[in-house]
């Protein structure tokens, strides 16, 4: 079942590319977050994708009421050698087992690829979606939309 905006986000805890687990409600009360799902580690429109918001995350909104978690079914070890290698500053959070188990609770788990679409979800700090998008596996999203939806918060 999707989750759709206005839906309380399901809470979940993965462990990022350090190992560290990160669980959604730790934000509740502190930060608006985007989840950032995309398909996989190292790939052409992945990599573009979350290069742009690596650059763009300050224009995002306040930097200290943001938090961006990017999700994968990868494991924490690629997503460790991808984040070194493009420098990624936030948290690349592995889906990997139960194998994209957080993707099928939020609705973007394509069953056949196995792996996630591109969703996104903007989350306030009460935990609730206030917006979000999802895009086939070849086509990127538009960060501009991120910053709007941010706006409106």
């Amino acid at each position: 079942m999707a989750v759709e905006v206005g839906d309380v986000a399901p809470d979940f805890e993965l462990k990022d590319q350090h190992g560290t687990p990160v669980k959604l409600s730790d934000f509740r009360g502190a930060k608006n977050v985007v989840l950032v799902f995309y398909p996989l580690a190292f790939s052409g429109v992945c990599t573009g994708e979350l290069c742009q918001i690596r650059d763009e995350l300050p224009t995002l909104g306040d930097a200290d009421d943001v938090q961006v978690l990017a999700v994968s079914v990868d494991s924490m070890f690629a997503l460790r050698a991808w984040a070194d290698q493009e420098k990624y500053q936030f948290p690349l959070l592995a889906d990997f087992w139960p194998h994209g188990g957080t993707a099928q609770r939020y609705g973007v788990f394509d069953e056949t690829k196995g792996l996630a679409l591109r969703g996104t979800f903007v989350i306030d700090t009460e935990g609730v979606v206030r917006w979000k998008v999802v895009n086939a596996i070849p086509d990127a999203r538009d960060i501009d939309e991120y910053r709007k939806a941010l706006a409106g918060l």
